[in-house]
């Protein structure tokens, strides 16, 4: 949790106290405010999906959770996509597939993706592990073979897929991690 604070057209940013222990965060935002908000920040109404933005702006739409539901997601308009994990329900190529083609049909001129916790197979550790138990607590998942989920995230062909890695766009740093 930080905020900035102008200093000669340079921002300084501060670290909250409580930014190393969410734990400690969430009991005293929670105790001293009436609903939890981390200091500096002001909640604004949220604008039409379809606002134009301002001449000189980037805006990003960012989105999580969609679990491979994106049939019908009106999306804002935007440039940069941001995508911060669970896109399928359990990583399985044909999910992965099915986002990407969503990813495709898209207008946003860059498209980042960063996994979740359902993106197993994105996790080859993960996967060794699962796949040499007998007992399987992912029917789905355990009828792979290593080849099939090997390099799953390659059929993100219509993103740009962060692991521990970042990229700029627009001016802007991203950086990228599904832990």
């Amino acid at each position: 949790m930080a905020h900035g604070i102008p200093a000669q057209g340079k921002v300084t940013i501060t670290v909250d106290e409580y930014s190393s222990n969410p734990t400690q965060a969430f009991t005293h935002y929670n105790i001293n405010q009436s609903r939890f908000q981390p200091p500096h920040v002001h909640m604004v109404d949220p604008i039409p999906y379809d606002t134009p933005k301002p001449a000189g702006h980037t805006r990003f739409v960012c989105v999580s959770d969609t679990h491979s539901r994106t049939d019908g997601i009106q999306m804002p308009y935007g440039d940069i996509l941001l995508h911060t994990g669970d896109f399928t329900e359990l990583g399985l190529p044909s999910e992965v597939k099915k986002f990407n083609d969503w990813l495709g049909n898209l207008p946003y001129e860059y498209k980042i993706v960063i996994a979740g916790n359902h993106e197993l197979t994105f996790d080859k550790e993960f996967m060794a592990d699962l796949v040499k138990q007998d007992y399987y607590r992912f029917p789905s998942v355990s009828k792979l073979k290593p080849e099939d989920f090997d390099n799953v995230q390659s059929l993100l062909t219509n993103s740009i897929y962060l692991q521990d890695s970042e990229v700029t766009v627009k001016g802007f740093r991203i950086y990228g991690a599904p832990w």
